[in-house]
């Protein structure tokens, strides 16, 4: 067919049936994210879970159908570059006056990769940047609500709470434990305790099990950002949490957290409220937290290549001990760092490079609960020789060849993960101050048992393959050896019987591959005189394999156990 038809034809056919599947991917995907209403006041949390994954896979499966389309239409001319810059050009035109231009941009992008592959990008046949200085669109509708000032706070977050259509218990009564909270922390940092307006975003955040309200209030001189986070228990929904900074918001918008189902016709002016109150926080980090995580991954991507542009930096070896499946490098002035899987690991590693990509997938579908750090997923990637230190370049390649190629002046990463850069929990309690190391290993035992909660079993709990966020928050980073919770065997050690097998060097006992002694933890996690006591003080339960088989019941009888991005004075 495609050699019947004239190159503007074909360009015209081919852009019409992107924009078609895109329109089908934004139905869709708005169809699914409505659901999180229903599954909220139905308490169906199965439901609510099974929708996050089907919509995690929805994007997939509508590209794979559209390349098969396009195979067919295209013929024998599918690479053929000129032919898709043309494309190019016809598309741009077609997406300009809808709301969602960004992601329909990155949405292009992603069909020219799965129909050939480009090293590097090719402004010609990608939208590298966008085509767009400014929306081409005007909001019909302002994202947020203004709220004049009330009568009193409360009958201000009655509004707020009313607004949202939760089913709320004694609304009257919530919004006067939130003004309470609301007024006690304006008095805190020397605002007028009156709220004299507020801007609430109109779509309800729901996550899990929780549902958020968020905004901002103005008090004098004073703008506070808000969140509300309520949850929906058997006798009814109340507000459990009040979180008034923006460190709390970044929390909740998280990096290591699961996405959020929030219903928005125009994602660009939703971005750009919730960036006016996390303002540190990348515009990647929100996309991804709203569900749109591939045109994150551009936007990131955009971030790199115009900062590669700007400084002078190269490429160096991340801080920390170096891993034995991962070469791990950054550039010190962009906060992520550069995964790429070695050609073989040594022993004691088992593990294939297929298995590490396996697991790095279950943790993109998995609730992260607040402790997994977001990895995207890169192909194809190219960077100038000369930007990358010799000994960097040196393991890159004679380590991580069949990945890493250098072509002339230029060095292709065949395929990376790129995760926001954090300080190894190792190399944070020997360099921090007693009071900050202390609070990171109580935090490290948190952590462990969040991610037991969420059915996950870090594996390789050394403290080199956790982290430290610039909030304080403890994180794991190291998913080789990471597998379901429900799916390891948890053991006491065996008394021995005789003095043979008490100074036996080897296990006397017969151990199998998915067996775990967690009485071994004490030997094994390497916690620094003085901080070992400070984690036993509080999470000695983790030695104690009763600990984590109660997990195993709780979740395999079909609990799902909540993790709340919040600390127990932020609750009412």
């Amino acid at each position: 067919m495609a050699e019947q038809l004239s190159d503007s034809r074909l360009a015209n056919l081919g852009a019409r049936a992107i924009v078609r599947s895109f329109d089908d991917y934004v139905g869709r995907f708005r169809i699914i994210t409505r659901r999180a209403r229903i599954r909220f006041r139905e308490r169906d949390w199965h439901a609510m879970a099974a929708d996050a994954a089907e919509r995690l896979d929805l994007y997939s499966r509508v590209l794979a159908d559209l390349v098969a389309d396009l195979g067919g239409l295209l013929g024998g001319r599918q690479d053929d570059q000129a032919l898709w810059a043309a494309m190019k050009a016809v598309y741009s035109g077609l997406i300009d006056g809808r709301d969602e231009w960004e992601l329909a941009e990155t949405f292009f992008n992603s069909v020219t990769r799965k129909m050939f592959t480009t090293v590097g990008v090719d402004p010609h046949v990608e939208f590298v940047d966008t085509d767009f200085d400014t929306p081409p669109t005007s909001a019909r509708t302002p994202v947020y609500r203004v709220l004049d000032r009330a009568e009193t706070s409360s009958a201000l977050f009655e509004e707020i709470l009313g607004a949202a259509q939760l089913p709320l218990v004694d609304p009257t009564e919530q919004a006067k434990a939130v003004a309470a909270r609301v007024e006690g922390h304006l008095r805190d940092i020397g605002a007028l305790q009156v709220v004299e307006r507020a801007e609430a975003i109109r779509p309800v955040f729901y996550r899990g099990q929780s549902a958020h309200l968020i905004g901002r209030l103005f008090s004098g001189s004073h703008v506070v950002p808000f969140a509300l986070v309520v949850v929906n228990e058997p006798e009814g929904g109340r507000v459990d949490a009040v979180l008034l900074t923006e460190n709390a918001l970044s929390i909740l918008f998280s990096f290591t957290r699961s996405y959020f189902h929030v219903d928005v016709e125009r994602p660009y002016d939703l971005v750009q409220f919730l960036r006016s109150l996390m303002p540190r926080k990348r515009v990647a980090e929100i996309y991804n937290a709203i569900g749109h995580n591939k045109h994150g991954k551009t936007e990131l991507y955009r971030d790199l290549i115009h900062h590669v542009a700007a400084s002078g930096e190269r490429f160096a070896h991340a801080r920390g001990e170096r891993g034995m499946v991962m070469s791990v490098f950054t550039m010190p002035g962009f906060d992520v760092v550069f995964k790429v899987i070695r050609d073989a690991f040594p022993l004691p590693k088992t593990t294939s490079r297929r298995e590490v990509r396996d697991k790095y997938r279950l943790v993109f579908r998995h609730d992260r609960a607040g402790r997994l750090v977001e990895a995207q997923e890169f192909e194809h990637l190219r960077f100038d020789r000369d930007r990358f230190e010799p000994d960097l370049l040196d393991e890159l390649t004679s380590e991580c060849g069949e990945t890493v190629a250098v072509a002339g002046r230029h060095v292709v990463l065949g395929h990376a993960y790129v995760e926001r850069r954090v300080i190894p929990l190792d190399v944070y309690v020997r360099e921090a101050d007693t009071r900050a190391a202390r609070a990171a290993i109580r935090d490290y035992g948190r952590c462990m048992k969040d991610l037991a909660a969420s059915d996950i079993f870090p594996g390789d709990m050394l403290l080199k393959n956790f982290g430290v966020t610039r909030h304080g928050r403890v994180v794991f980073y190291d998913y080789d050896e990471l597998a379901p919770l429900t799916e390891c065997v948890f053991r006491e050690l065996p008394e021995p019987e005789t003095a043979e097998q008490e100074l036996a060097a080897e296990p006397w006992f017969t151990v199998g591959p998915h067996d775990i002694f967690p009485a071994e933890f004490r030997r094994f996690l390497g916690l620094p005189p003085g901080l070992r006591e400070v984690f036993e003080d509080k999470h000695a339960a983790l030695f104690e394999a009763s600990f984590w088989t109660a997990l195993q019941r709780r979740l395999a009888g079909g609990e799902l156990i909540p993790v709340y991005p919040y600390e127990e004075e932020q609750r009412l």
